[in-house]
């Protein structure tokens, strides 16, 4: 799974708004006795194993198992099946994941299989299902009645609720000096996290600008072609009302490289800079950013980062 093949040919799916979902099993809820499947993108995932003798932490999260040694590196395990609400007939897989700077695994009955999809399969459910928790429902067998579903979790959320980092959202003592736009212009931002969209949303207001915010890369997409439009009545372009683009890359219905490909290759958007702000860190995904023609990319979550990119591409 983590040959330079693999990574080559998944790394490649990105071109055509694909990417590959894993899928595992939680148990049973207190709404169904079925055994439903939930996803997580396959490039969050570093080894599948199974389950180590996990060492119990005195004083932590009630849904934090303990820590697990993993060829030296201490990682923190997390109850899945009890983080999401779900009863397990027994952990019998450990799921080592590595994303927004960290690495961490989590504990789930049975893993699935790793399915190949359009993120046009991929739809929004974050503010109708899950409390928080899931950002989307993935179409594993496309637009049929009969389609089996996936719930695509927002990790980062959990992660953060079993470890919340006793650091504040953002520190505005390391932000710097505020962050400048031209008159009238916004920072046009996309994320389907609602965790992310509040620590961006955070960081922006403490750089002191203005934005607009969307869920999806499809949402930011049309946004930006009706700001074109209301530009073009008042004899302005694009760029006068967009000063910088800011994605996400995982996001349902349209992806963050999408996005930036549909920006760079039209000729009323190509001069608007766009920075991809993405948990999924690394040299693959950083060489492949440059690729579809982003200026600049910045891992999650560190505000004074991302500041310091802002300042840097608005001034070339």
């Amino acid at each position: 799974m983590n040959s330079m093949q693999d990574i080559d040919e998944r790394t490649s799916l990105t071109g055509n708004n694909k990417f590959e979902l894993f899928l595992f099993k939680l148990g049973t809820s207190d709404h169904s006795t079925s055994r439903e499947l939930f996803g997580i993108n396959v490039f969050k995932v570093r080894e599948i194993m199974e389950m180590p003798a996990i060492t119990a932490v005195a004083g932590s999260h009630p849904h934090m198992l303990g820590v697990v040694n993993i060829r030296g590196q201490i990682v923190p395990v997390i109850d899945l099946p009890l983080a999401v609400g779900c009863k397990s007939n027994g952990l019998k897989i450990l799921m080592v994941t590595e994303f927004a700077r960290s690495t961490q695994a989590f504990a789930v009955e049975e893993v699935d299989e790793i399915v190949r999809l359009e993120w046009n399969q991929v739809l929004s459910a974050e503010s109708s299902v899950g409390g928080g928790l899931v950002t989307s429902i993935a179409r594993l067998d496309g637009d049929t009645d009969k389609t089996r579903l996936a719930q695509v979790l927002d990790v980062e959320q959990i992660l953060r609720n079993v470890l919340p980092s006793g650091d504040p959202d953002v520190d505005k003592t390391s932000i710097g000096p505020q962050v400048r736009l031209p008159a009238g212009a916004v920072i046009l931002a996309a994320d389907d996290s609602s965790l992310a969209r509040s620590l961006i949303e955070k960081g922006l207001e403490a750089m002191g600008v203005p934005f607009i915010m969307t869920k999806t890369g499809k949402e930011a997409w049309e946004r930006l072609q009706a700001i074109s439009a209301q530009a073009a009545t008042e004899g302005k372009t694009a760029k006068d009302k967009v000063a910088l683009v800011l994605t996400d890359l995982e996001m349902p219905e349209m992806d963050g490289f999408t996005l930036t490909r549909n920006i760079k290759n039209d000729g009323r958007f190509a001069t608007i800079p766009v920075v991809i702000h993405s948990s999924l860190t690394g040299s693959t995904n950083e060489d492949h950013v440059k690729g579809v023609g982003a200026d600049g990319y910045v891992a999650k979550f560190v505000a004074a980062e991302l500041a310091e990119t802002i300042r840097k591409v608005l001034a070339r």
